[in-house]
């Protein structure tokens, strides 16, 4: 996503003239994030009060408004909202559709820097039995649309927090995919845009919309478990390999440096483009900023943790992956002080920890929670379960932001919590590429210890 001018209309017209070659073309790029105060994101613990008063202000929001956040007007409860979708090819088409499929939501424009994209995501809002959408590959004319409510970005990671500043400062409101920042320096430059525009920022952590893992979190948090010291976070899956291939020039159809952004300028590699551009450091942030997002976000819930005080890694790449950079094994710990954080992925095996693939495990005095996107289980206590649907959540996370962006409430993702969450990820990173621990500062956002870590904690998010 980025930058670059293009014949709307006419853009559009042609567009709808390739649908039919297209309509199994599948999607790309990720989501989101809101805040409250600089302070609170400062602050190095967040006191279990406020954890808790903010935790149940958000799980209300997602059935009613309840804290106002901002002062423009709201539009009227039955009033069809305006969206854009920025970033089209995976995730966002994905998005595009499920919102297309929803009567209270027009969606007017989809935004990519490469037009081969496009027919697939018109299609998919098409499919829905609703007008085609107009296509643009200027961010700037979509967010100078007047009669555009909210943007949906769902771009490569590194540039999400570009991208949410400007729609930000045109008065736009964000859902932004997961993870919400590329570096843990733009977690401040994120939280101060949202408060100082007031507008609505939601992350596309979806599991916080569950309303099963929400009750199983309340298990952990309530002290049924007992007292908690250990939680295990992981995923487990075969990804294939990704071989070298030499440099060549960008498609035709690709404004490549407006996809390059903020990223450091170097010849197009189809290896580090759809998809694959999340094992590279400039773009992601690898299956830990991928999947850590989510799964560690829920282990902070859990336990109602800020940031960790100690970060140690280790990993590697596989040898067949010699084109990548970000590990294909990777251990992370976390120490909080009264509790650890454990972080495991494997990109070689099918073979998960507690049975499953991919989860978050609440080791207690008095039994283990084990949840998933499936669903939850107490082992060894008192026998509580619950089941979670993928697509439930889904759908109700994306009408939690919607109803806040007509009643102005605060969602139950803000960009607060999101950053931090994202940050855990790229603080196992660092500690990775460094090859050392390390001791995080969360009141300076710095790792004093470590002089050499300041260059990869933050990065200058220029307007792309």
């Amino acid at each position: 996503m980025g930058l670059t001018t293009a014949s709307g209309n006419a853009f559009s017209e042609a567009v709808r003239g390739g649908l039919a070659k297209s309509l199994r073309r599948k999607l790309v790029w990720g989501v989101t994030s809101l805040v409250l105060k600089v302070d609170d994101f400062l602050r190095r613990e967040i006191n279990r009060r406020q954890f808790l008063g903010r935790s149940a202000c958000q799980a209300a929001s997602v059935a009613a408004g309840v804290v106002s956040l901002a002062t423009s007007a709201p539009a009227g409860p039955n009033e069809r909202l305006h969206v854009a979708v920025l970033g089209v090819r995976n995730r966002g088409r994905e998005l595009a559709g499920l919102l297309a499929a929803r009567p209270d939501v027009e969606v007017r424009v989809l935004c990519d820097v490469d037009a081969g994209v496009f027919p697939a995501a018109v299609a998919a809002v098409v499919e829905q039995g609703r007008p085609a959408p107009q296509c643009e590959r200027d961010v700037r004319r979509v967010l100078e649309h007047p009669q555009i409510d909210a943007v949906f970005i769902a771009t490569p990671d590194h540039s999400h927090v570009p991208l949410a500043k400007l729609a930000c400062q045109a008065g736009k409101d964000v859902y932004l995919e997961s993870p919400a920042t590329w570096c843990v320096g733009e977690g401040p430059e994120l939280v101060n845009v949202v408060r100082q525009t007031r507008r609505i920022v939601q992350c596309g952590v979806q599991e916080r919309s569950s309303q099963a893992l929400q009750a199983a979190l309340a298990v952990v948090r309530g002290g049924q478990l007992g007292k908690v010291h250990l939680v295990r976070a992981w995923t487990v899956h075969r990804r294939k390999p990704i071989p070298p291939k030499p440099d060549t020039p960008p498609p035709v159809d690709l404004d490549y440096a407006a996809w390059l952004g903020s990223a450091p300028p170097r010849p197009f590699n189809a290896n580090r483009y759809h998809f694959n551009w999340r094992w590279y450091w400039d773009y992601g942030g690898g299956e830990l900023a991928f999947w850590g997002s989510h799964w560690l976000d829920l282990a902070r819930l859990g336990l109602e943790l800020s940031w960790p005080r100690r970060i140690a890694a280790a990993g590697s790449v596989l040898p067949a992956s010699t084109s990548t950079e970000t590990p294909d094994a990777l251990t992370v710990q976390f120490d909080c002080g009264a509790a650890t954080v454990l972080w495991e992925h494997r990109l070689s095996s099918n073979h998960g920890v507690e049975g499953r693939s991919a989860g978050v495990a609440f080791y207690g005095e008095r039994g283990v929670l084990i949840l998933d996107r499936g669903g939850w289980k107490v082992y060894d206590g008192e026998p509580l379960h619950g089941t979670a649907s993928v697509k439930e959540m889904e759908a109700a996370h994306l009408e939690n932001f919607l109803e806040c962006v007509r009643s102005r409430a605060i969602p139950v993702a803000p960009v607060a919590d999101a950053v931090i969450s994202a940050g855990w990820c790229h603080l196992g990173n660092l500690s990775y590429r460094l090859r050392r621990e390390l001791r995080f500062d969360a009141e300076r956002l710095t790792c004093p210890d470590t002089p050499e870590a300041a260059a990869l904690l933050s990065r200058s998010s220029q307007d792309v």
